[in-house]
């Protein structure tokens, strides 16, 4: 595993994905970017309309490239983890991404 360069910055925006895609907060997570019109894949779109967060993009941004990477990964891997309904109920948000 590639090591964390900057633990702060990467274990904030870890921590808001983690919010986003917790059992209470996916299916509001889900509808915000429904809204905004952002494809589930689209992770550099969902920070910048800051739908996880206003400072989180910054976060984002501060972070090296492994780093960013590495977080990248992480959302990608949240979204396979959506429970099936969701998915379903959100299938546009997912037509781009399956």
């Amino acid at each position: 595993m590639i090591p964390v360069a900057d633990p702060q910055n990467f274990e904030r925006v870890h921590a808001a994905i983690e919010a986003a895609f917790s059992a209470a907060g996916v299916k509001d997570f889900l509808k915000s970017m429904q809204r905004a019109g952002c494809a589930s894949g689209t992770f550099e779109l969902v920070l910048g309309k800051g739908i996880l967060g206003r400072a989180c993009g910054c976060e984002y941004n501060r972070l090296g490239n492994g780093d960013q990477g590495l977080i990248r990964e992480f959302y990608l891997a949240s979204l396979e983890q959506v429970a099936p309904e969701l998915r379903v109920q959100f299938c546009k948000l997912y037509a781009y991404y399956d």
